[in-house]
């Protein structure tokens, strides 16, 4: 029979060695903890990407320093494309990349990961460092501190990737929000009301809001029964990979079966919607104007102009989008609250 082997530190440097093999705290070496998933795999190197100006930007020192103390090469991003790049150049040799920032850090660290075709070799760990800080939420990270014990200690698992057009969404893809919009909305506002805000930010921006003549078709889902294709004018469409679209700021979604979460808010121009209160109904499980879809993939046709997405806030336009999941493809370190099924309560 093989030996196991087990995961080690020394001198701050993780690898592994096999169980039988002495370890001597005096010279520097020590038995870490090897999660679920991970042993016997690639623990070879640990990149940390920090983008410093995510957030109130108080978060740095505290990165840096727990980020040394953990045996992560911390690498700060200067300038927009920074995060893929030294992603894509981390994976081939790092088994372990964390992404330091909010959703959009996220979304272009694992970019860059799929760029160097090292999605299976390489484990994403999240540490929370941006204004809302939603997907971290939904995989049970609860804050800086709380994502390196789980980095240490927590659970392994493979999750879902979603794409648009090709390109990949980690949380979610929101069709109809202008890029205006998005960079006026306050931080506190979206801390309070997660994808809302930007909603309650158009409509002050705007003053109005012109609706979205859309058609989405959805592909057929588990129980091979093809969903009704929808048409008409909708305020915006919102997919969801590892986020719900509800009142609440957050409600995880089920990211590990292969299906995408698909909410179109219908065209409710009679509402006031600038109260807080407001958009949280326009939301929530009795509205009027809500159509959910769950689907593997997806074509979203506009019937008029292009449509502004933001892909974990990464801006696309597009005519036709086409969205599918890309089922367990990511293997991430999660929280003791993350469930691998929110509708059971399976964890």
């Amino acid at each position: 029979m093989k030996e196991p082997r087990v995961c080690v530190q020394i001198d701050g440097i993780h690898g592994n060695a096999y169980a039988s093999e002495a370890l001597l705290p005096s010279a520097g070496v020590f038995q870490i903890m090897c999660p679920e998933g991970t042993a016997g795999g690639r623990v070879d190197g640990r990149v940390l990407i920090l983008n410093p100006v995510s957030g109130s930007q108080s978060h740095v020192d505290t990165v840096v320093e727990l980020g040394t103390e953990h045996g992560f090469d911390v690498r700060k991003t200067e300038k927009r494309g920074d995060a893929k790049r030294f992603a894509r150049d981390a994976a081939p040799d790092a088994g372990l990349i964390a992404a330091g920032g909010g959703d959009g850090t996220v979304n272009k660290v694992v970019n860059g990961i799929a760029a160097a075709n090292e999605l299976e070799t390489t484990t994403v760990a999240v540490v929370p460092a941006g204004t809302g800080n939603n997907f971290a939420t939904n995989i049970g990270i609860q804050g800086i501190n709380h994502a390196f014990r789980v980095i240490e200690e927590g659970r392994r698992r493979w999750i879902d990737l979603g794409t648009a057009n090709d390109q990949i969404f980690v949380n979610s893809c929101v069709g109809g929000i202008t890029a205006e919009a998005s960079s006026k909305t306050e931080p506190e506002s979206k801390a309070n009301l997660g994808v809302l805000a930007y909603v309650k930010s158009m409509l002050a921006t705007m003053g109005s809001f012109d609706s979205l003549p859309l058609q989405v078709e959805t592909a057929s889902g588990p129980n091979g029964k093809r969903s009704q294709a929808w048409d008409g004018r909708a305020m915006f469409v919102l997919i969801g990979n590892c986020r719900r679209f509800t009142g609440a700021r957050t409600a995880q979604a089920n990211v590990e079966d292969g299906l995408l979460e698909v909410t179109i808010v219908e065209d409710a121009a009679a509402m006031n919607l600038l109260s807080d209160a407001a958009l949280q109904r326009l939301l929530g499980r009795d509205s009027n104007y809500v159509v959910r879809r769950r689907a593997p993939s997806l074509v979203i046709e506009s019937n008029r102009d292009a449509i502004t997405y933001s892909l974990d806030g990464e801006i696309l336009e597009a005519h036709s989008l086409r969205l599918e999941t890309v089922p367990r493809t990511l293997q991430i370190a999660v929280g003791e609250s993350y469930q691998s099924d929110p509708d059971t309560g399976i964890f």
